[in-house]
C-alpha cells in the first residue's frame, strides 16, 4: 500500500510542477495532495516537502488553519478570469459559459471564504 501512496504522491508532485509553468494547471492542490500521499508512504519524502522553502509554508498553512495566502487567492481569481475570458473570446455556447461561470464562481467562493494565511 505504501508503494501506491508513493506513486500517487510522485504523480501529484509532478502535476504540481507542471502547474508552475502551465498557467491553467493548478499547483497548490497537487502539492497538498502530494504531501498527503507522502505522509502515508515515505516519512523522508513527507519531511522533504513539508520543509521545502517554497512548498512547505503553503502545506503548513493549509494543514494548521485551512488558510490560503492572499497572493494565492489573487492568483486563483486572476486565473479564473483569464480562463473565462478565453472562453468568451473563442465564442463558447451560452450554456457552456453558464456552467463554467457557476463552477468558477463556486471555486472562488470556496477560496475567498478560507482564512487568509
Amino acid at each position: 500500500m505504501r508503494l501506491i501512496w508513493g506513486v500517487a504522491g510522485c504523480l501529484a508532485f509532478g502535476l504540481g510542477m507542471l502547474g508552475v509553468v502551465l498557467p491553467l494547471l493548478p499547483t497548490v492542490p497537487f502539492i497538498l495532495l502530494a504531501a498527503f500521499c507522502f505522509a502515508r508512504s515515505s516519512e523522508r519524502l513527507h519531511d522533504w516537502i513539508v520543509s521545502h522553502p517554497l512548498f512547505g509554508p503553503t502545506i503548513l498553512n493549509w494543514r494548521e488553519r485551512g488558510a490560503i495566502s492572499r497572493r494565492g487567492k489573487r492568483m486563483a481569481t486572476l486565473s479564473a478570469a483569464v480562463v473565462f475570458g478565453i472562453s468568451l473570446a473563442i465564442g463558447l455556447r451560452l450554456s457552456l459559459l453558464a456552467v463554467q461561470a457557476v463552477a468558477l464562481g463556486l471555486m472562488l467562493a470556496f477560496i475567498w471564504t478560507r482564512p487568509t494565511a
